[in-house]
């Protein structure tokens, strides 16, 4: 079977949580789970480990490696509980709306990532 690789931050305790549900969900194996923040992990060819922990990507089992809303569309799809809004996704004009208000997410990410650290007492 081939799986869906799931590229994200592990600096990033928002993400990290993410991936924490996600990998609860995974309860067929659909995805595997690429901390792209440690040096030591492979990344997919021409690809950069900035790119990658700038955006969420996913390396989709037809070998396309998507980004922003369209990785998580990739993912929600192999989820139970989260493939209706991978179809809903699929509706004209939602993919679009999707990235844009993931575009808006970004810049505040850093500031949000702060602040679940300090509410976990880590500073950073």
């Amino acid at each position: 079977m081939w799986r869906t690789t799931v590229f994200y931050d592990g600096s990033c305790p928002l993400c990290t949580a993410e991936i924490d549900h996600y990998r609860r969900r995974d309860r067929r194996g659909a995805l595997e789970f690429v901390d792209v923040s440690k040096p030591t992990e492979r990344l997919p060819e021409g690809v950069d480990r900035a790119a990658l922990m700038a955006r969420f990507h996913a390396l989709a089992p037809d070998g396309r490696l998507r980004s922003g809303a369209r990785a998580f569309v990739t993912v929600w799809a192999q989820l139970p509980g989260w493939r209706f809004l991978a179809h809903v996704a699929g509706l004209p004009g939602v993919l679009a709306l999707l990235e844009g208000l993931y575009r808006l997410f970004l810049p505040v990410r850093p500031l949000l990532a702060r602040v679940v650290r300090l509410s976990r007492g880590r500073v950073a």
